[in-house]
């Protein structure tokens, strides 16, 4: 039986998730990503390496970091994950330089706990006060043995090309236009594309679709402005897709934070 419950307080969304026999696919998310293991096995490809997060493995994503996800046993997995905006993920560290993780995924008591602690309170509804004083907790367990500076210069064709297809999300990608601006035929883009982000240049315009439409939904909780906005035929195109990256459909999303679910 598949479960996913989430709740937001203080600028963080929380999941709560049991599923079997489920596979996301390919993606990345714009914020940092938190979360623990608390059942079976969960795999995952994460930029070209397997991992794999057993009970109490604490998982960690940084921004854009692709990713894709599977139970390895039949019987499913249990896990809880934490979404945090960057500018609030580092104001709690402390920090103004970008950050990333030295590990993908540790063990690591104290962490663990603040991470469920932090997950319960958002879930049970406390007020954004706790929650923040929670997530500095969790802040508190980052070392530099477990955060290092993060490499932002990517190539200037990777950050061009990402910047081209953010500024069309609301029409149809337009390879052949896209890779002319840099003197490629369109397969080279691609080649090229892939090569520096993992995903393809459909996969990421799609990613950033759903994205948006994530950001719209949960700051004007209205499903069909997410629709008309980020170039998605009706509602059931962009459930199809919402749930292939976040487990759930957008409508369903949208009742979870609307207590509803």
């Amino acid at each position: 039986m598949e479960r996913f419950e989430y709740k937001q307080a203080a600028g963080i969304t929380a999941l709560s998730a049991s599923i079997a026999d489920f596979t996301y696919k390919k993606h990345c998310h714009e914020e940092y990503a938190l979360g623990v293991t608390l059942r079976g096995v969960q795999q995952y490809d994460l930029e070209g390496s397997l991992q794999s997060s057993h009970r109490s493995g604490v998982m960690l994503f940084h921004p854009e970091q692709t990713h894709d996800g599977w139970s390895q046993e039949r019987s499913g997995i249990d896990y809880v994950m934490l979404y945090i905006h960057p500018d609030q993920f580092l104001e709690a560290l402390g920090k103004k330089e970008v950050l990333r993780f030295s590990d993908p995924i540790v063990y690591d008591a104290g962490l663990r706990r603040s991470i469920l602690d932090l997950s319960t309170a958002i879930a049970g509804g406390q007020s954004e006060d706790v929650c923040s004083e929670l997530l500095f907790r969790v802040a508190g367990h980052f070392s530099q043995d477990i955060l290092r500076p993060m490499d932002i210069k990517a190539p200037s064709f990777t950050r061009k090309a990402k910047e081209r297809i953010h500024e069309n999300l609301e029409h149809v990608l337009r390879l052949d236009e896209i890779s002319g601006e840099f003197g490629m035929s369109k397969y080279q883009f691609i080649r090229a594309f892939k090569a520096n982000t993992g995903l393809s240049p459909y996969q990421y315009f799609l990613n950033c679709r759903l994205e948006r439409a994530r950001q719209l939904i949960e700051k004007h909780r209205d499903i069909y402005l997410a629709v008309s906005s980020c170039g998605f035929v009706d509602l059931a195109h962009l459930n199809r897709h919402y749930k292939h990256v976040y487990g759930t459909t957008a409508f369903e999303f949208l009742s979870y934070l609307e207590g509803k679910l």
